[in-house]
């Protein structure tokens, strides 16, 4: 998505060792025009599909996943990083190891919110090592809901996590695919 690549490379800040920070407009401060283009283009890659449910983790992935649901007319489910008194204990389960925060969260979704029969559309804003779509994907299994497609914002394609997802089956979408990154000078090369 040009789109998406051009306002990379205009507020994309790249941090060693393998950082790129998109916090101004993708995910701390939000630029809605942006986003709702996205969702957009999410719906033109998974029309026909018969998605059902569009999933994600907090926090990141909830404003693209959103404007993707609404363009698709399904419900939006993000995965919760941590039980409160409010969700019961009838939850789908995962772990996930965060690469951005260094950290292990245990995911969980409500068995109320996804069930067999649910046709799966999993967003995220980056892909890197594929934790956080490898928990979800648990989560739909476990569920007995399918797995219809993956849409990421940002896959840093010289990380494994798009490869290995590939190769276990599964549709990726990916808006942007940075081959390579440059700590140093900032440079940033997409994948053509």
């Amino acid at each position: 998505m040009k789109l998406l690549e051009e306002r990379i490379r205009k507020d994309g800040v790249v941090k060693p060792p393998d950082i790129l920070k998109v916090d101004s407009f993708l995910n701390h401060q939000i630029d809605p025009i942006l986003i709702r283009e996205m969702g957009r283009e999410f719906k033109r890659l998974f029309e026909g599909e018969g998605i059902t449910k569009v999933i994600t983790v907090e926090a990141s992935g909830i404003a693209i996943a959103i404007e993707a649901a609404a363009e698709m007319g399904v419900p939006l489910v993000f995965a919760k990083k941590s039980r409160s008194r409010n969700i019961a204990n009838d939850v789908w389960t995962a772990k996930v190891f965060s690469f951005t925060h260094g950290n292990t969260n245990d995911i969980v979704i409500s068995k109320q919110y996804l069930s067999q029969g649910d046709r799966v559309l999993i967003i995220d804003d980056f892909l890197a090592n594929g934790e956080a779509v490898r928990g979800l994907v648990s989560l739909c299994e476990q569920a007995g809901a399918e797995v219809k497609g993956v849409g990421i914002a940002i896959e840093k394609g010289f990380q494994p996590g798009g490869k290995e997802l590939r190769e276990k089956g599964f549709r990726i979408e990916s808006l942007a695919i940075i081959e390579s990154m440059n700590g140093e000078t900032g440079e940033i090369v997409f994948r053509s």
